[in-house]
């Protein structure tokens, strides 16, 4: 374990509501870890240059939008979960340069898991962007095999489709205002925060959407998770996501990998989550 000096970042477009900060210094103060945890509002144009500018003592970077292709191209050292999504949202260094990790994928496993949704057979997710590619490969590793994406223009979920078939699950593309659904045990919304969703159109979603996990957690509620309200169904926002790719994010910048779990991580894990929450 390493338990050196050690700086990390979080950096994105824009980052200022970035709530990692406040988890991250939490857990590293909780483990005795003389780690600092910063910010700092980097674009996809200048994030080369400030990469090659961090000197050796920082350990990694968490990346948000719109850095995760941008984190991605930067090396072929990726692990399996963003070798597959084609998105990167943690960097560590290494003597051999930096490796890339999708920990989005392993923070909706964990947080579907939290939410009661282990085992589920059919899924759809709402939306074709960045996030949609960590959610379906996320669904296939808990069992899905058959996946529908709605999304507002069909032919963009065309990436997922392919995915669809490396990870062994049929994906089917779909308009979002399509009325004829069918039901799916859970839905994963990764429309972008503040988005908008036609009132009756959330609500047919609700009507045959199992559960919801909506990807937003800077602007709740959502359009879609006021239907799930209205359809008396569970609706979750993006904190367990957040939460648990964070985890995952902590183990890599610990260890060069997400398996080892830290030091009493459960504990770990109730103080991060108070953070995430203002307590």
């Amino acid at each position: 374990m390493l338990l050196s000096d050690v700086a990390l970042e979080v950096w994105g477009d824009p980052i200022g509501h970035s709530l990692s900060p406040a988890m991250h210094t939490a857990a590293y103060g909780y483990l005795g870890w003389n780690w600092t945890y910063g910010r700092r509002r980097v674009d996809e144009l200048s994030f080369p240059t400030e990469l090659s500018r961090l000197d050796a003592a920082h350990r990694g970077l968490s990346l948000t939008m719109p850095l995760k292709h941008a984190a991605f191209a930067v090396t072929g050292d990726r692990d399996a979960r963003a070798a597959l999504t084609g998105a990167a949202n943690t960097l560590v260094r290494t003597p051999a340069g930096w490796r890339a990790f999708n920990t989005d994928v392993g923070g909706i496993v964990e947080a579907l898991r939290e939410q009661g949704v282990v085992a589920p057979e059919r899924a759809r997710i709402v939306g074709a962007g960045a996030t949609a590619s960590a959610a379906l490969v996320a669904l296939a590793e808990l069992g899905a095999r058959d996946v529908e994406v709605a999304a507002r223009r069909p032919d963009a979920a065309a990436t997922l489709v392919d995915l669809g078939e490396r990870v062994g699950t049929a994906v089917t593309a779909v308009s979002l205002g399509d009325r004829a659904r069918r039901a799916v045990d859970v839905t994963i919304a990764t429309l972008p925060g503040g988005a908008s969703v036609d009132h009756s159109v959330a609500d047919e979603l609700a009507a045959t959407g199992g559960a919801l996990m909506d990807v937003v957690y800077g602007h709740w509620p959502t359009d879609l998770s006021r239907a799930w309200d209205r359809a008396g169904a569970s609706a979750r926002g993006g904190e367990g996501m957040l939460l648990h790719q964070a985890v995952l994010q902590i183990r890599a910048f610990a260890t060069g990998g997400v398996d080892d779990p830290l030091p009493r991580e459960a504990e770990v894990v109730a103080v991060m989550r108070r953070a995430l929450v203002g307590d």
